[in-house]
């Protein structure tokens, strides 16, 4: 992996073309989880189109990883949303694995106006310094923008799901609560309880009365920064909230913990991640995804 400039640590003003192709996005791990595992999946893009995009969000070119197979059109659309550690390898490898079960998968760069997510080198750092920055508005303005690319280019906006990880996965049930078009989400161990701030004034708990799609939620119970009555209301919640979204469910894994699908990291569970995979992809095609 390239070292980072040291001017990468300045937030980013809206992207010109110069700057967008400076670095191949999705390559590279985050610097926050380097010495990544000798376990980490490489999933090659054979029969594939993978590679960066550009999506227009308001006056910012946005970059995304894209992934789709070859020469196909009328594709059903997953977004992918990153981790706390933005689009890197693991990301653009996730969306190659729904490529390769014939989905146009797309990951967009949801920190690209506050900073680069590869040059913290710790978590803390990572989430005090650019992560508590980024606004959920702007996100789910992202999302929206990088949605309305996919149905420009192949992508069947009536088969839209949305599935995202750990700061992802609370993402992925407020788009879910956000987009009426949304199909079927799938967090993985994303919080649905937490601070209000000027960044994240609701969070998914907040917002149930507003979901329009059934949520699959998949967890650790060894996840000590996800409470387990969090989920507990939020499961009740659901029950007497729209009937669009009563049907989400829970999978709680006894022996997992926080990142459990991350095979480049020591949290990763092999048996629970390839089950919780399992489990999304038909969680999608039940849904119509």
């Amino acid at each position: 992996m390239l070292k980072p400039e040291v001017d990468s640590l300045v937030p980013h003003v809206p992207f010109n073309r110069r700057t967008f192709i400076k670095a191949a996005l999705g390559t590279g791990f985050a610097a926050a989880v380097l010495p990544v595992s000798a376990q980490t999946i490489h999933t090659d893009s054979e029969g594939l189109e993978a590679g960066e995009i550009a999506v227009h969000s308001g006056d910012t070119l946005v970059p995304a990883y894209r992934a789709q197979p070859a020469g196909k059109t009328h594709l059903p659309v997953i977004i992918v949303v990153h981790e706390i550690f933005g689009v890197h390898e693991h990301i653009s490898d996730v969306c190659r694995r729904f490529a390769k079960q014939g989905y146009l998968a797309i990951a967009p760069d949801l920190y690209v106006r506050e900073g680069d997510a590869s040059v913290y080198p710790t978590i803390q750092q990572l989430s005090e310094q650019l992560v508590s920055k980024v606004p959920d508005e702007q996100v789910l303005g992202d999302i929206d923008a990088t949605v309305a690319w996919a149905g420009q280019n192949g992508g069947d906006l009536n088969r839209l799901g949305v599935n995202g990880f750990c700061w992802g996965g609370r993402i992925a049930w407020l788009y879910a609560e956000h987009n009426p078009r949304v199909k079927a989400g799938v967090a993985w161990y994303g919080r649905v309880a937490g601070d209000h701030t000027a960044m994240t004034p609701e969070n998914p708990i907040d917002r149930v009365a507003d979901l329009h799609a059934p949520v699959l939620g998949l967890y650790g119970l060894q996840d000590q920064s996800i409470p387990q009555d969090t989920l507990a209301q939020m499961k009740q919640l659901i029950a007497q909230g729209p009937e669009a979204g009563r049907g989400s469910q829970f999978v709680v894994y006894d022996d997992a913990g926080h990142a459990f699908f991350a095979d480049y990291r020591p949290s990763y569970k092999k048996v629970d991640a390839e089950d919780g995979w399992r489990r999304a992809l038909v969680w999608f095609k039940q849904h119509g995804v």
